[in-house]
């Protein structure tokens, strides 16, 4: 797509979201099938439509279906269509989404959610390209490139007897696994501050940035909800804000217990004073200290940058320069 790069579609500069991107890219190139895995929240969609918008299929159709939230009944029509009188309330003939899909690209959302008894009639689709509408007995071609997604681990429920092994493998031909948030390092504050100027695009009024303590607060969440949840916290924080800074207060993140593993199975609490978990006073101190520290790196850094400018420095941190002086004095940092 031309004047549309990787970056611009899939935000990230760790190592990480580096490799992610140029996989993606290769992907692209293509009309391989693509598997892609990660935990809930971690973008699997927007890989997904980065990779429709970067390949030849661009001008054609995306066409979405989450697998584990259609009726199991009624999968079968969605995912292949069907025709008028095939069953009670089929009033009419109804084209399912590889058809929909026909010259662009079709994203199958927690396939391993699938009933089983409709996984052979996929693999038979894949493998032919055509497939038969419900109640029908015509073979319609059809030229959808499928992507899916999954945030479970594939081989757990082909162990369970609950995936065929033979789907998986003819999915995962080509396999994108995503990294979890925390696991992004300084990706955290890019994305914060993407999705500020997403809402600054919107019109209105927006704070101009993070304060530091906001920023090592972003650095030390543990963000359990990924992506999704960064977005979250960020929408609130822009409904809080009457400032021209962010702060921890609008923030309002707290400590959440993370369940160990690939998979998340259950669901994730959102970040809020709901899903706070009650720690001792001994942690809580660990906490505020970490975060202090995770400010002075940050303050120290971006000076460092600035070449030792305080006011420079100040101004890109939304802070006062008085302000930066104390911290700094605290630091045991010298005058100039």
């Amino acid at each position: 797509v031309s004047g549309v790069g990787i970056e611009d579609l899939l935000a990230g500069r760790s190592p990480a979201m580096r490799h992610t991107q140029s996989l993606v890219v290769r992907a692209a190139a293509s009309d391989i099938t693509v598997l892609i895995q990660g935990e809930s929240g971690t973008g699997k969609e927007v890989v997904a439509r980065s990779l429709h918008q970067l390949s030849h299929r661009a001008s054609g159709p995306f066409v979405a279906l989450n697998c584990g939230a259609v009726s199991p009944s009624l999968i079968a029509s969605e995912l292949f269509g069907h025709e008028k009188g095939s069953f009670t309330g089929a009033h009419r003939q109804h084209h399912g989404i590889f058809e929909r899909a026909e010259g662009g690209t079709l994203f199958l959302d927690e396939v391993t959610e699938m009933p089983i008894d409709l996984q052979a009639t996929l693999l038979r689709v894949l493998e032919t390209g055509t497939v038969v509408r419900v109640g029908g007995s015509e073979e319609i071609p059809v030229h959808a490139r499928v992507v899916a997604a999954t945030n479970r681990d594939p081989m757990q429920y082909v162990h369970g007897g609950r995936f065929r092994l033979d789907l998986y493998y003819r999915l995962q031909v080509f396999p994108i696994v995503l990294p979890p948030l925390k696991e992004r390092g300084d990706d955290v504050l890019l994305l914060a501050e993407h999705f500020l100027a997403r809402a600054r695009s919107l019109g209105g009024t927006t704070p101009q940035g993070f304060t530091p303590e906001a920023r090592a607060m972003l650095l030390a969440h543990d963000w359990p909800g990924n992506v999704r949840e960064m977005r979250n916290v960020i929408e609130r924080a822009l409904l809080l804000c009457t400032d021209s800074f962010i702060t921890p207060d609008h923030l309002m993140l707290h400590p959440v217990l993370r369940t160990p593993g690939f998979s998340a199975a259950a669901p994730m609490a959102p970040a809020g004073p709901s899903a706070a978990v009650v720690h001792s006073p001994a942690k809580a101190v660990q906490t505020a200290a970490a975060l202090k520290a995770q400010e002075q790196t940050l303050i120290l850094q971006v000076l460092a940058e600035c070449g030792g400018n305080r006011t420079r420095a100040a101004t890109k941190l939304g802070i006062s320069v008085k302000t930066l002086y104390n911290k700094l004095e605290r630091y045991g940092e010298p005058s100039p």
